[in-house]
């Protein structure tokens, strides 16, 4: 793994996403980057593509909403993060009923975690996915109950936060990266960004 942190000089990455958790995984990588206003994108996807194909082309989706605002020297980033049980996605629940409902089905068995990234200049585009195995405890339904009403994970896909007090008593383990689940491969986009920029520039 490369440790030049001069690399990003004359360079302005920045993140097509409002996540928070994706801004804090950045910031602790020490990868400089701002915040870019977020183009409406229609995220459907064909019927023909497998599940977890699915991050990794709406990322690109994303990143391509972007292409004729680039600039020279601008570095965009566009991540898409689905959780996969039974070969279907859960998306972000829309209310306490569907998160509910989500972890329900997620209590006592496994799942995956995908994340797709692209990341675009207007010399190349670059695509990959990560893919976590999670699995779960047995959930009390007073411990999915208590924690859909005080922590709200409505803005989370899989309706959970692995960082957060669900993670902690009631996820058994994980095989994989653990800030894939959070919502950004961090480990791989650092080695991914190295290489775009040294291979292009």
């Amino acid at each position: 793994m490369e440790l030049r942190t001069d690399i990003f000089s004359g360079f302005e990455i920045l993140l097509a996403s409002k996540s928070p958790r994706r801004r804090q995984l950045l910031e602790m990588a020490e990868i400089p980057f701002r915040i870019i206003d977020l183009i409406s994108v229609d995220e459907t996807f064909p019927n023909n593509i497998s599940a977890s194909e699915v991050p990794m082309f709406l990322s690109q989706k994303k990143a391509n909403a972007y292409s004729d605002i680039l600039r020279q020297n601008q570095i965009i980033i566009a991540a898409d993060t689905v959780v996969i049980i039974d070969n279907q996605i859960l998306g972000k629940p829309q209310n306490a009923e569907e998160a509910i409902e989500m972890l329900t089905r997620l209590s006592g068995r496994s799942h995956v975690v995908v994340t797709g990234v692209t990341i675009m200049s207007l010399k190349k585009q670059v695509s990959f996915s990560v893919t976590t195995t999670v699995e779960f405890s047995q959930l009390k339904e007073s411990a999915i109950l208590y924690y859909v009403n005080t922590y709200k994970p409505f803005d989370k896909a899989g309706a959970y936060g692995i960082q957060e007090w669900i993670g902690a008593v009631g996820i058994k383990g994980i095989s994989g990266s653990y800030y894939n689940v959070v919502g950004m491969p961090i480990h791989r986009l650092y080695d991914e960004l190295h290489r775009f920029i040294a291979d292009n520039y």
